[in-house]
C-alpha cells in the first residue's frame, strides 16, 4: 500500500475500534482510526461501510455501544475532511450483482467492490482477505496480519488508545 493510493476502510476495522472484546484486533483497529483522525491519512468509506458500523457496534458486539454513542461516532466521522464518504446508486447495485455473480463473493462485499470501481479505490483496508481477494481490481490489505510490518499495529512500548481517547478526537 503507498501513501498516494486511494483507500477504503471496510466495516469491520471500524467495529473492532469500538470492540473491547476483541483484545487483539482492538488496539489496531483504534491505531489505525487515530491516524484517520489525526489527518495523518485520508480514507473513503461508503454509506455501507457507515451503516454496517452503526448496526453491529450497537447490536452484534458483546458490549455494544448506546445508539446515541454510535450515532455521534458517525457524526464525527463524516465531517471528517480527510474522510471521502462514497454512496450508492441505483447503477451500483446492478454492477454489485453483476460482481457477485462473476466473481463468486457475497452481494454486501460486490456492493463495497461496486462503489469503490466507481470511485477508482483500488486498496480496501478489511479483515476479510478471503472475499474481497476475488475480485482481481482490488487491492486488500489486512491490518490484523501477524507477519506483516504494516504500520497500523501498535508500535512496541506504545500505550493503545483507549475508547475514550478516539470518541474523545470526534
Amino acid at each position: 500500500m503507498t501513501e498516494d493510493e486511494d483507500v477504503l476502510i471496510d466495516s469491520n476495522i471500524l467495529v473492532y475500534a469500538y470492540d473491547n472484546d476483541e483484545k487483539e484486533k482492538n488496539p489496531i483497529a483504534k491505531n489505525l482510526i487515530a491516524k484517520i483522525l489525526s489527518g495523518e491519512m485520508e480514507i473513503y468509506l461508503s454509506t455501507q461501510n457507515l451503516s454496517e458500523f452503526y448496526y453491529n457496534a450497537t447490536i452484534k458486539i458483546k458490549q455494544p455501544l448506546k445508539e446515541s454513542e454510535a450515532k455521534e461516532i458517525v457524526s464525527g466521522i463524516v465531517t471528517l475532511s480527510n474522510v471521502k464518504i462514497v454512496k450508492i446508486n441505483g447503477n451500483t447495485i446492478l454492477k454489485a450483482i453483476n460482481i457477485s455473480s462473476e466473481y463468486n463473493v457475497s452481494y454486501w462485499d460486490a456492493l463495497i467492490a461496486a462503489v469503490m470501481k466507481e470511485n477508482n479505490i483500488q486498496t480496501i483496508i478489511t479483515e476479510n482477505e478471503k472475499d474481497f481477494k476475488k475480485i482481481p481490481w482490488l487491492n486488500v490489505f489486512n491490518p490484523f496480519t501477524k507477519n506483516k510490518n504494516n504500520g497500523f499495529g501498535i508500535a512496541k512500548g506504545s500505550k493503545p488508545l483507549e475508547k475514550e481517547d478516539v470518541e474523545h478526537e470526534l
